[in-house]
């Protein structure tokens, strides 16, 4: 008989991620009394300290890091097995949970859910829009059944689908613009830059070109593009989001010696492959039939979707 319990490795797990027994009890219902008690019996199970006390917080021992490591996969494996369990009483799921990364088409995406709606009639579709690292934290922490993202996290597999090309634009009489040259990094960092800010909690990232001594951050790509047409800052933004307003002479592309282009590519992630749905495997399926089939990775506002 095993001397330990899957749930006592949960329980370990909760304590490092969450970095604390009270912030573990929290997220795991439970006393913090219990908490310590189930990492204490695993410790003497084991005959191993797994945990050590460094200031005011716990941290894995060396020992307690291989064998933490050892056991996550146990864990994923038996929430897969839960997870499948409940789809094949249930038939369609009954809820689909999507994260996309907000670089994605919103034109290409309307499509994907349209047809998904008409696929999964019976399935409620949860759709969160996610910025840097937001997508992967969907993922390593089991938030979602499908997810877009920029960055493949850990050891997760994903499929490639396209890739978005964010640009430098400002307002058409942006001072940057009375330049008239070619525009360099220094040129840059003495005005106001648009900035989305990462929708992760955990390990928020920044990316791409980020030296403006001031910066404007904003929770959505659709409030950047608002933000630089009033001529309050200057972005990248994906390129799909500024053709219409290129066309009508309210955004211009700034004359960079480099960089006014940057691509990012983006990954399909099925997060729970062993147990995913017939909802989630649906939705991927549209995603890839979604594909460009040109070298293009966008959609203008006004032609079909490549």
């Amino acid at each position: 008989m095993a001397r330990t319990s899957l749930e006592q490795w949960a329980v370990l797990a909760a304590v490092v991620d969450e970095e604390g027994f009270g912030q573990a009890a929290q997220v795991l219902h439970k006393s913090q009394s219990a908490v310590s008690y189930a990492i204490a019996r695993l410790q003497e199970a084991l005959d191993i300290e797994l945990l050590a006390i460094d200031g005011r917080k716990a941290v894995l021992t060396a020992h307690g890091k291989t064998l933490l490591k050892r056991a996550r996969p146990l864990l994923r494996d038996l929430e897969s097995l839960e997870a499948l369990a409940r789809s094949l009483n249930q038939g369609w799921e009954p809820e689909l949970k999507l994260v996309v990364d907000v670089a994605f088409p919103r034109r290409r995406l309307l499509a994907i859910i349209a047809e998904l709606q008409q696929l999964c009639p019976n399935t409620e579709i949860q759709l969160s829009d996610a910025v840097l690292s937001g997508a992967e934290e969907a993922i390593t922490e089991n938030r979602a059944d499908v997810v877009v993202t920029s960055r493949l996290p850990g050891d997760n597999l994903g499929e490639s689908l396209l890739t978005v090309a964010f640009i430098a634009v400002a307002y058409p009489r942006h001072p940057l613009f009375d330049l008239d040259r070619l525009l360099t990094p220094n040129d840059l960092g003495k005005h106001v830059q648009v900035v989305v800010r990462d929708s992760g909690i955990k390990h928020p990232r920044d990316e791409g070109w980020l030296g403006a001594e001031r910066r404007c951050t904003v929770s959505s790509m659709e409030a950047s593009l608002a933000m630089v047409k009033a001529g309050l800052g200057y972005a990248w933004l994906p390129e799909h989001m500024t053709l219409e307003a290129m066309d009508q002479g309210t955004l211009r592309a700034l004359p960079l010696e480099m960089g006014s282009s940057r691509p990012v590519s983006l990954h399909l992630v099925l997060v729970r492959p062993d147990s995913a749905g017939p909802a989630a495997r649906t939705a991927v399926e549209i995603f890839q039939r979604h594909r460009p089939t040109t070298g293009s990775s966008y959609a203008g506002a006004g032609s079909p979707l490549p």
